[in-house]
């Protein structure tokens, strides 16, 4: 199994023989307004430009066999990714966004309500927690999945807190290599909505037999951690060797 950090939570797998997109946000830099009432900067996003030239992102969705969303928040899922993809890819999600997803005009959404076996792949899907109180609340239904495949189990946590539901995914599927949307991304109000670098490293305490990879970094303004952030805490804890922060593009072997 192979993954490619593209930028923020956008991932391509590369797993039996299937090509799959994970969570995409593919507009160019500074497309959108920023998220509001953020902790973090108030620059448009994305904040940085995808790692490829434009010319080469048509090659890249053809390519695709299918596209995989944990939610369909716009960091997730945005609006040039909906039009660029083909209405008639496969598109795997959480059951909670089945709707949204069929009144955007894709044919071929295949909601997983626990577990999908889909062309020689085993998906699980799991659950989380998009921050506390009333801003988790009216983040809405999230998930993650576990990829399982080539003898590897990848558990994309998706945007969660470190919250029992994922020591629970953890202690279920015991995955071999997890990635982690960190970035500590925040409001004006309220607690962190995604990972903190400081729950990268008890993710990683927790489930000691996994490589982790923290993404979501750096991409979208209300996230206030950066890689350097990140990277700091994992040292800090002697991590290194288990705990990864990839660049945008880079590929990682699992």
């Amino acid at each position: 199994m192979q993954v490619q950090l593209i930028r923020h939570a956008t991932l391509l797998l590369k797993v039996a023989g299937k090509t799959i997109l994970v969570d995409p946000m593919l507009a160019p830099r500074f497309q959108y307004d920023p998220v509001a009432m953020s902790a973090g900067t108030n620059q448009r996003i994305p904040l940085v430009d995808l790692p490829f030239a434009s010319a080469e992102l048509p090659q890249l969705l053809a390519s695709l066999d299918a596209v995989l969303l944990t939610h369909t928040h716009r960091d997730h899922w945005d609006a040039a990714t909906q039009e660029l993809l083909d209405r008639h890819l496969p598109i795997l999600v959480q059951p909670a966004d089945t709707e949204t997803l069929r009144a955007q005009g894709f044919t071929n959404v295949l909601p997983v309500e626990n577990q999908l076996d889909w062309e020689g792949i085993r998906l699980y899907r799991t659950g989380g927690q998009h921050g506390t109180g009333e801003i988790g609340q009216k983040m809405g239904t999230v998930s993650g999945f576990v990829v399982e495949a080539d003898q590897v189990r990848l558990y994309i946590a998706g945007d969660t807190i470190w919250c029992p539901e994922v020591s629970a995914a953890l202690d279920q599927y015991q995955p071999t290599a997890i990635v982690l949307n960190a970035g500590a991304a925040q409001f004006q109000v309220g607690d962190p909505i995604t990972m903190t670098a400081a729950e990268v490293v008890q993710v990683a305490h927790y489930a000691s037999q996994a490589t982790v990879h923290a993404v979501h970094t750096e991409t979208v303004n209300h996230c206030t951690e950066d890689r350097a952030t990140t990277r700091a805490q994992i040292a800090q804890h002697d991590l290194t060797a288990r705990v990864h922060v990839p660049a945008d593009g880079e590929w990682l072997t699992l």
